[in-house]
């Protein structure tokens, strides 16, 4: 009989499912997808729906069911840390409470609950339940689909149950956590207490702060006094990369914030940054400096990990693992001979790190010998995938508009000629990506080249800040041409430097101009793509696993002798990544997106009906 593990989590934010098969993944899904809720937090019932059916069976069929952190030590973590900071905390643990004694106490009979909803009936035979720790679902989702047999583990985030850092060993079927770092000293939640401070979101403007930071100076004034105050007050950092925070500073282990506003404030001569207000000079050194902190941290977590494990292969997880700049610096240091980083490090990656620490670690199954430099994600294609039918009754509940491509060769000519005159194409094909980048199959493209298109895509697309930089798509055969990168990054997980041949000369004044003056000075032959430091987060594309999104930049290049396109994710803010070929065509028609091609479907703008529109999207999206 087949093994089967479904691995589920759920309720803190980013709930997510995954299913494996025998060690194989099945298929794996974000519950936003599914329910336009961005972050979603909740049990993610309609993600665990699809990944059953895409393997045609029911809960009832599981061998084994894993849920990704364990809720009791967590539990255990909320009240030792009132305890030992009463009497502060009161409101935040009133708060808390209620929750856990009523909820988060019983996880075993609510997933339960929840699951038999699924099933729609009584379950005749439960499968085994498992609870792999937090940090543990982390490291297995990083090495057991990563291409080594072999491998330092190293995981990162704002915390688990109590640890949020570990460093483990990877090698066969076996994960030995080695060492580990404990609440509240979390190098993750320092990152966000200035992701907070600096105005944007905990939890989802991490990345908005890693794209402010090269707008920082870095021989100015600023840079330099942020960094000697945050090691001076805040954070001592030692040799082998952990740390202790100075908690007087922050709110976030018993309060309902991240830090201390008046003490910040004090401390920096600088008040905390309001959502949507202009962005300062010293609010971007103010990214730049935790940047350049928080890339050294991870830089000596990633030696010590090699002196404990002497390894030559790295493998990361957890949300700072999303850090495509740090890893990018890790990469070029030459402190391992290869790395490998989980598509979607952050919680929603627990879901598949937890099944699979039940298939090898709770099963004892045996790991197959991973091949050279091809890891187990299937491309991170592992969402559902819509047939001809889905978008023909798509085309009929809208009268849309369209023309059918028979020979998809000639629609990829069509839609790159439109890329090479600067139009802005919606490009859905294939099943869903796994994670939080779009990578060629629910993407917004658009030419590298035009100088133009930042500005394009992110005010009348993306209905985003205006500084967001955006990601190229690269042919991996020419990754080397255009980029200082000799290591494919598929999952669009590494930022390195455009090629000096490519980059134009700044100005003299350069530095003194104001954000926007910077931003849309043209820096490069593919200045849509070259951020303001010359480096840019990259995506090579494989002909092995996405010969469609190969084709189309191959088209391209036939077209115009560059193979670079721009590639965003095919939502605007505040959205999730579309997921069906009607969330596609809703998000086409209410941005000024010029073209849609779902399938072999081609969609032009200005021969569609107007949308009939009953929500207020723009409010639900919170893009007023």
């Amino acid at each position: 009989m087949n093994s089967s593990v479904l691995g589920i989590s759920a309720f803190y934010h980013d709930s997510a499912a995954a299913l494996l098969i025998d060690g194989e993944i099945v298929a794996a899904a974000h519950a936003e997808r599914f329910t336009r809720i961005k972050h979603d937090a909740s049990f993610p019932a309609l993600a665990v729906q699809y990944v059953l059916a895409e393997a045609g069976i029911k809960v009832s069929d599981l061998s084994a069911i894993a849920f990704y952190d364990k809720p009791y030590l967590k539990f255990e973590r909320l009240l030792e840390t009132y305890h030992a900071f009463a009497p502060k905390g009161l409101r935040s643990f009133l708060s808390a409470m209620p929750v856990w004694i009523k909820e988060k106490l019983f996880m075993r009979r609510m997933l339960w609950e929840e699951l038999e909803k699924i099933e729609g009936e009584p379950l005749r035979q439960k499968p085994e339940l498992f609870f792999p720790e937090h940090h543990l679902s982390h490291a297995a989702s990083c090495f057991y689909p990563s291409p080594f047999d072999d491998a330092a583990i190293l995981t990162i985030d704002g915390v688990g149950e109590w640890a949020t850092t570990t460093i483990g060993h990877g090698k066969g079927n076996a994960i030995t956590i080695f060492q580990e770092l404990p609440f509240p000293h979390s190098i993750g939640l320092l990152y966000s207490a200035f992701t907070y401070y600096c105005g944007f979101r905990v939890n989802s403007g991490e990345y908005k702060l890693m794209g402010l930071a090269p707008y920082g100076i870095i021989q100015g004034e600023h840079v330099k006094r942020y960094k000697d105050l945050i090691l001076r007050e805040l954070v001592d950092i030692r040799e082998d990369g952990s740390i202790l925070l100075n908690m007087k500073f922050f709110d976030y282990a018993t309060g309902l914030r991240m830090c201390n506003d008046r003490k910040w404030q004090e401390l920096f001569g600088l008040p905390k940054r309001e959502s949507e207000s202009e962005f300062t000079q010293p609010y971007m050194d103010m990214a730049l400096a935790i940047q350049q902190i928080t890339e050294d941290v991870v830089l000596r977590l990633a030696k010590t990990a090699r002196k404990l494990t002497n390894s030559r292969n790295i493998v990361l997880a957890g949300g700072v693992a999303l850090n495509c700049v740090a890893n990018g610096k890790l990469l070029r240091t030459g402190i391992y001979d290869d790395l490998w980083i989980q598509p979607a490090a952050g919680d929603a990656g627990g879901a598949l790190g937890a099944a699979y620490a039940v298939h090898y670690i709770g099963k004892n199954k045996e790991r197959r010998k991973p091949q050279e430099r091809q890891d187990a994600m299937q491309g991170s294609y592992l969402g559902p995938e819509f047939s001809e039918t889905d978008i023909k009754r798509l085309v009929r509940k809208y009268e849309a508009e369209n023309n059918y491509f028979n020979d998809f060769s000639i629609l990829c000519t069509e839609v790159a000629k439109l890329l090479d005159q600067g139009k802005i194409v919606g490009w859905f094909q294939g099943r869903m990506e796994w994670g939080p980048r779009a990578l060629g199959n629910r993407s917004i493209l658009g030419d590298s080249r035009n100088p133009e298109m930042q500005k394009k895509l992110n005010l009348k697309i993306k209905y985003r800040e205006g500084f967001r930089p955006f990601a190229p798509s690269v042919l991996e055969e020419d990754l080397e041409k255009y980029f200082d990168l000799s290591h494919f990054t598929p999952y669009m997980q590494l930022v390195a430097p455009v090629q000096g041949g490519i980059c134009n000369l700044l100005p003299n004044d350069y530095d003194s101009q104001g954000m926007y003056e910077r931003l849309y000075h043209n820096r490069s032959t593919i200045p849509a793509v070259t951020h303001v430091d010359f480096s840019a987060r990259i995506q090579s594309v494989s002909r092995k696993t996405n010969e469609r999104y190969w084709s189309l930049i191959n088209a391209f290049k036939d077209l115009t002798g560059c193979s670079v396109i721009v590639n965003t994710s095919f939502n605007v803010r505040g959205e999730p990544i579309v997921c069906t070929p009607e969330d596609a065509y809703r998000c086409f028609m209410r941005t000024e997106m010029d073209y849609l091609v779902l399938g072999n479907y081609f969609f032009d703008k200005k021969t569609q009906h107007t949308l009939p529109d009953d929500t207020d999207w723009k409010k639900e999206f919170e893009l007023d």
